[in-house]
């Protein structure tokens, strides 16, 4: 495999991971909220647009899959594919990175505890 063709996978995961709010649904999804509205509520911030826009992309490449429930009324729920599971270890490694590399306005020091589903 070429060092191109590495290099274009890495970029084209990381605009699809790194797109703004992918990385907060696939969070919430991580952490259990698998409906529309659980993960609208869950994330501050995103708008009805935005957050079908994404939770479309990330069907779309493979990472979610949209389940629609036979109740009454019908449900329609958000649930990791396989190979969305696979990011876990991924994120817990950059969720760590972040929290000892990257503080944040008022921090006087990162914790390199956290984890992705803490």
């Amino acid at each position: 495999m070429s060092l191109d063709q590495v290099c274009t996978r890495f970029h084209i995961a990381l605009e699809l991971i790194g797109a703004r709010w992918s990385g907060a649904v696939i969070h919430m999804i991580f952490k259990g909220a698998h409906r529309y509205a659980d993960v609208k509520a869950a994330i501050p911030g995103i708008n009805d647009t935005m957050l079908a826009r994404r939770l479309r992309e990330l069907e779309s490449a493979g990472l979610i899959e949209r389940r629609v429930l036979a109740t009454s009324p019908v449900r329609v729920e958000y649930h990791l594919t396989e190979m969305g599971q696979e990011l876990r270890p991924v994120l817990d490694e950059l969720v760590k990175w972040s929290h000892k590399w990257i503080p944040l306005p008022g921090e006087e020091e990162c914790d390199s505890t956290v984890t992705l589903v803490s």
